[in-house]
């Protein structure tokens, strides 16, 4: 029994190079311009991440009247310390006041609901929390985001404003158990959560 032969469609060899052709200059073209917009952009964002960075780092040592922040080489430990707690280490500050010893101050990110949370946490002589300041985040406007503007807990407290005064004796801090949660923002209070809890890790590994 034959089987019915199928139709050959015919390839146009030339038609075929053509496309070939076109899409390549299509993706270089592409690719090209979003290099250029990239090598415009890139600078402008890096001078805006440190300007926030700066004022993050004020805001956590306001108590200082003359804050300098010295910038510290990673070690393996600091950023081990970190991952302990599912947070990222960026930058490491050591904090003088009037050119006595303040603390540290430490950059770190963390995950929240809808990103990356990324924040500096301050940390005084005393191994204790003297406040966190979030430099970038993408969480829910609305929801997420009153936990990012440290919007007001049930008990009047800041949600931030919370862990000034928590220090490695207190961990781990914990959403629900010594860490109070903004109502329907639990994902983006434990992002912070984490932040600080990773914060506190490295001033500990530094010694």
């Amino acid at each position: 029994m034959s089987k019915e032969a199928k139709e050959k469609v015919p390839m146009d060899t030339k038609y075929i190079l053509k496309l070939t052709l076109t899409l390549m200059i299509t993706c270089v073209v592409v690719a090209g311009v979003l290099g250029y917009v990239n090598s415009i952009t890139k600078d402008r964002i890096a001078q805006f991440n440190k300007e926030k960075t700066e004022a993050a780092l004020a805001a956590v040592f306001q108590q200082a009247s003359d804050p300098k922040f010295e910038e510290l080489d990673l070690t393996d430990d600091m950023t081990a310390a970190a991952g302990s707690y599912s947070a990222t280490l960026e930058n490491a500050y050591q904090v003088t006041d009037g050119g006595s010893a303040a603390g540290y101050a430490v950059k770190i990110v963390a995950s929240g609901s809808q990103g990356d949370i990324e924040m500096v946490v301050g940390v005084d002589s005393d191994g204790a929390v003297t406040g966190v300041s979030i430099v970038s985040n993408a969480e829910t406007s609305g929801i997420g985001s009153k936990v990012m503007s440290n919007s007001k807990l049930a008990n009047g407290t800041g949600v931030l404003d919370q862990f000034i005064g928590k220090t490695a004796s207190d961990q781990p801090l914990k959403v629900g158990g010594n860490v109070d949660a903004i109502s329907g923002a639990t994902v983006s209070s434990k992002g912070v959560t984490k932040g600080v809890n990773g914060a506190l890790a490295v001033v500990s590994a530094i010694g």
